[in-house]
């Protein structure tokens, strides 16, 4: 009549460690964890983010659509499953205003072909801080700091101008380990 031995506990999925690490680190700089919903909007997915009707992000090949193909009306009205987390932060400029620090961690949804390194399904974490007196040298500092925290010492790192689509200037840091 005495209850059994207590199972095992278990423990937190690394995807959760490492967000939780990621926010803490982006807490002590002074960022805002900011949270939004997976399925969302065509304005906020891309219309807010200047990204062109006519541009491949927004076919059915890349994203998965809620609204079907025919019932799109081309207002920004259609419904996607977000393919990134920059509608998170649309949403976070439009409540806060600015000046605005905030990092935005969350699932996000392609349409992939499934394979070894391919998923419909990924996590990633975008930050963005507008202010006044904003430059690179502010970001070098976060991404460093980022860096150095996860690695848990300093390291050699390289910052050179990258292409990404919407974003200028675009920039990929290169860290020695």
């Amino acid at each position: 009549s005495l209850p059994g031995p207590a199972g095992p506990s278990g423990g937190i999925h690394p995807i959760n460690a490492v967000t939780r690490e990621l926010e803490d680190l982006f807490l002590s700089m002074g960022f805002q964890v900011v949270d939004g919903p997976e399925v969302e909007l065509e304005e906020n997915n891309f219309d807010a983010l200047n990204i062109p009707a006519d541009h491949p992000a927004r076919e059915s090949h890349d994203t998965i659509w809620v609204t079907p193909e025919e019932q799109r009306s081309g207002d920004g009205s259609g419904v996607v499953l977000r393919t990134h987390t920059s509608p998170v932060q649309i949403r976070a400029l439009r409540k806060y205003g600015a000046p605005l620090r905030v990092v935005a961690p969350g699932r996000v949804f392609r349409q992939e072909t499934l394979d070894a390194t391919h998923e419909h399904t990924l996590h990633q974490m975008e930050g963005l801080v507008v202010d006044k007196g904003v430059g690179v040298a502010h970001m070098l500092h976060a991404m460093n700091t980022l860096i150095e925290g996860v690695m848990g010492r300093k390291l050699e790192t390289r910052l050179r101008p990258g292409f990404f689509p919407f974003v200028e200037p675009g920039f990929e840091l290169d860290a020695r380990c």
